[in-house]
């Protein structure tokens, strides 16, 4: 299975249209891939608070339909990061995914919103229904940055069949560290591939963390971006997910 993690750079003097066509134009070049993954609210800007309501869209908006016709184009299931959703008067963190044939084949809204020095928790709604979606691959889980640091919401889509997590984030610099312990525990404490895309670049004074990661069922980290914008690219064998749970069986060892 070949993936990409899209690694996108957030600058404060670029607009939401003008980030889409950038990254929209690095998509271009990743013909052949078979998943493709982006950061949290990047178009927007996770940071960028005072834009989150005038900048929202529903699901049937321009981003959706634009990445729809982007995996119908490259013929690859791209999860596009997440956006700020509207529906009614209440507004999510909102990431979705596409299949080869640019259908919208699954949502996730972020369910542990962050309110550490953000003010996401203040605008938006929470998800309350982890997301677990099914493709060729086998059933994949989908989680949002602070979702990272709870390992039960992973642990109930591992028992819905997940043995893939893609994890979309805008996670800090501050707090590398903690990124890349989190990444590989979820990995490794349930027996799944984990790919994650955060974004990196330095906007409304936050420094954003980079490193996006894939983890391999066994914790080790397979691939790993910088602190800027780059293409992550690598290859994982998806057998190798049961080979491990049959040769080191954890997960039914519990008794919890």
């Amino acid at each position: 299975m070949k993936i990409t993690s899209v690694q996108v750079e957030i600058k404060d003097n670029e607009s939401k249209e003008e980030r889409i066509q950038r990254v929209s134009g690095i998509l271009d070049g990743l013909e052949g891939q078979d998943l493709i993954l982006l950061p949290e609210i990047w178009a927007t800007g996770y940071f960028a608070f005072d834009s989150y309501r005038k900048e929202a869209e529903t699901l049937d908006g321009p981003f959706v339909q634009h990445f729809s016709e982007k995996a119908k184009q490259l013929g690859a299931y791209i999860h596009a990061g997440s956006f700020v959703e509207k529906e009614g008067d209440k507004f999510y963190n909102t990431s979705v995914v596409f299949n080869r044939e640019g259908e919208l084949i699954g949502t996730s809204r972020k369910i542990h919103l962050f309110r550490y020095g953000s003010a996401e928790g203040e605008i938006l709604t929470r998800g309350e229904k982890p997301a677990v979606i099914d493709t060729e691959f086998g059933k994949i889980g989908l989680s949002t940055c602070y979702d990272l640091r709870f390992p039960e919401l992973f642990r109930q889509q591992v028992d819905e069949g997940a043995k893939i997590f893609l994890v979309t984030s805008a996670w800090p610099h501050q707090r590398l560290q903690h990124w890349k312990l989190f990444n590989a525990a979820r990995a490794l404490e349930n027996q799944c591939f984990l790919i994650s895309s955060n974004c990196a670049g330095k906007t409304n004074n936050v420094l954003l963390g980079g490193h996006s990661q894939v983890v391999d069922p066994w914790g080790v980290v397979i691939a790993s971006a910088g602190e800027f914008e780059t293409v992550l690219k690598t290859e994982i064998n998806l057998e190798q997910i049961d080979s491990i749970r049959e040769v080191f069986p954890q997960l039914k060892h519990r008794v919890l």
